[in-house]
């Protein structure tokens, strides 16, 4: 009798075990994840930020516009890219925040562009610029794409890493929750378009 109760623990054991190291697996998978959706959003914010001074120059070259609005769109854009963006973005929510918060404040100081440059008939016309602004769209679309990848891949990763037992893996094997982008303040008012 006292073989088969060891035999059981044993096997009990070695089940915990097992699933004890899939549950390990699985966050590692999920983490790895995460770590590639914001790879993309990175990559998405570079080519946005690639492209913006291209687009200021031919706007720039172009026509002699409100000089706040550049001056806005490349403060806006040197801010954006001074932070220095990893994977320690993802494990401090505070810096998450202010990355999340200088990228909302190039956006709109894009969009304050955008709305200026309507007023110059001749640059809609410009071809170079009609490419520029349809590409720097296209940049905005693949964010907002990639951002919402991010925070389905972070609410999977989110989940597992509270649900019961593998919160106790996640617990000892030090998986945190991570952040998800979030919408800007006021961002439910629609913006005011004045010509």
């Amino acid at each position: 009798m006292g073989k088969i109760v060891a035999l059981v623990l044993v096997i009990a054991l070695v089940m915990a075990g097992i699933g004890g190291c899939n549950g390990y697996n699985r966050l590692v998978a999920l983490d790895e994840s995460v770590s590639t959706a914001w790879a993309q959003v990175e990559n998405v914010y570079q080519r946005r930020a690639d492209l913006v001074p291209n687009l200021v120059e031919t706007v720039k070259g172009a026509a002699d516009f409100e000089r706040g609005t550049l001056t806005a769109v490349i403060e806006a854009r040197a801010k954006a890219t001074q932070i220095t963006v990893d994977e320690s973005v993802l494990q401090n929510p505070a810096l998450f925040q202010q990355y999340q918060q200088v990228q909302g404040e190039l956006s709109g100081a894009l969009a304050r562009l955008l709305v200026t440059i309507e007023r110059y008939p001749e640059l809609k016309a410009n071809q170079n610029f009609l490419a520029l602004q349809s590409q720097l769209e296209g940049s905005e679309n693949r964010i907002a794409v990639e951002r919402r990848k991010f925070n389905e891949v972070a609410r999977t990763y989110n989940t597992q890493v509270r649900r019961f037992p593998t919160n106790l893996i996640a617990g000892v094997t030090g998986f945190d929750a991570r952040p998800y982008f979030d919408a800007d303040p006021d961002a439910e008012k629609a913006p005011k378009v004045e010509f």
